[in-house]
């Protein structure tokens, strides 16, 4: 069992005060600013409704995009406000700026409304960690939460300077990623199957390392297998191939070995004559990828060990597509993998980016147990390393 050694709001009397609250608001907004994808909001409904049932006033904070420290109109954080008041069903005020006086002000004069401030990353300070700006924030509240799991691993002036001024605990989404995260590495239940996608093998290999210490199998699809195969002595045509990683891999590969855990590489693939959607494509052996010919999808023969080998798992992790799967002809593998998941009798967990946007083009989210918030920071936890946002926070 996962215990956690930093306080959450559980730990904390918060009664009647003011609570400044990092969440994460970055969400996808349409041409019209409409929120496109809430999942977002959603998680951090269970924590500010907490604060709310303690009669305290959460007052929520947020960056939105990437504004560089400059005020971009179609950055504004109100849309997302919006959308907040709709889901939580509660009013929420959102300011047209972040801090300084008239955001004191609103706040004082505004107990009854949840406050959500403006773009923090309109200041350059957000990102810097300046202090001055970190205190500035720190006025604002009382007592300090961070429920953004998906910012944790960036030691911003809203994540970690701001810890400085006030009592800081995590809110309660927080305190579920890493929970969930991190028993993948402490106590999964076996066998632990681990399904790893997506282009660059370099942004994988501190988790593969990672899981070769619990995990039984890994399997490998996306782009990145494309290297593990030419370690292994294996012709890949013009597929994608980091070849300043052939030989860390290769090492890695041996590890795994040693440790007796499974690494699998597609036995079949996709493979097409360019990178275009409407290219000529055939399935071929992984041994035999023609020349001028790339891999965009692993094959109807892997698909099938893959899924018996998740059908049989007690735990599953999955993190990265595996294929171009924005393509219909190289969507199979992402697609049937994903539903293979969504139907595995054991825990499953996506670890965000790419793999939540094809769990929910295939709208199988409802039939996911753990869907992480954050890609970057799952990514970080999962190589074993820490979090400064979480490391920032109060020990119990």
């Amino acid at each position: 069992m996962v215990v956690l050694t930093k306080k959450t709001l559980r730990d904390i009397d918060i009664s009647g005060k003011r609570v400044l609250v990092r969440v994460d608001f970055n969400v996808p907004l349409d041409k019209d600013r409409n929120v496109i994808d809430d999942t977002r909001l959603k998680g951090a409904i269970p924590t500010v409704r907490y604060i709310l049932d303690q009669n305290a006033h959460p007052v929520l904070m947020s960056h939105l995009g990437r504004p560089k420290g400059q005020v971009v109109e179609s950055l504004r954080m109100a849309p997302v406000g919006k959308r907040f008041e709709e889901l939580i069903s509660y009013p929420v005020l959102t300011l047209k700026q972040c801090v300084g006086p008239e955001v004191k002000e609103a706040i004082e004069q505004n107990p009854d409304k949840i406050i959500l401030l403006e773009n923090l990353r309109f200041h350059p300070g957000e990102r810097e960690n300046l202090p001055d700006f970190a205190k500035m924030l720190a006025e604002l509240g009382e007592i300090y939460v961070n429920d953004a799991f998906a910012t944790s691993h960036r030691a911003h002036a809203s994540t970690v300077g701001v810890t400085a001024y006030l009592p800081s605990v995590m809110g309660f989404l927080m305190e579920k990623e890493l929970l969930t995260l991190g028993s993948l590495l402490e106590d999964p239940d076996h066998p632990f199957v681990v399904v790893l996608g997506g282009n660059k093998v370099s942004d994988k290999l501190g988790m593969i390392d990672s899981f070769i210490e619990v995990a039984d199998v890994i399997l490998t699809g996306g782009g990145m297998c494309f290297t593990l195969l030419k370690s292994m002595g294996f012709e890949v045509g013009n597929s994608i191939v980091e070849e300043d990683q052939v030989q860390s891999i290769s090492a890695t590969l041996k590890k795994a070995r040693r440790k007796g855990v499974r690494v699998m590489v597609p036995s079949d693939l996709v493979v097409a004559d360019r990178f275009d959607k409407s290219a000529n494509y055939k399935i071929v052996p992984a041994e035999s990828i023609p020349k001028d010919w790339m891999g965009l999808d692993i094959g109807p023969a892997t698909i099938e060990k893959y899924c018996s080998i998740i059908n049989a798992a007690k735990t599953v992790f999955w993190n990265g597509p595996m294929g171009v799967f924005e393509w219909p002809s190289f969507a199979d593998g992402t697609k049937k993998i994903a539903e293979c998941i969504a139907d595995a009798p054991g825990l499953t967990v996506v670890g965000g980016g790419d793999s939540d946007a094809a769990i929910k083009q295939y709208h199988l989210e409802d039939k996911i147990d753990f869907v992480s918030t954050g890609g970057g920071a799952a990514m970080r936890l999962l190589e074993g390393k820490k979090l400064p946002a979480v490391e920032a926070l109060e020990e119990k």
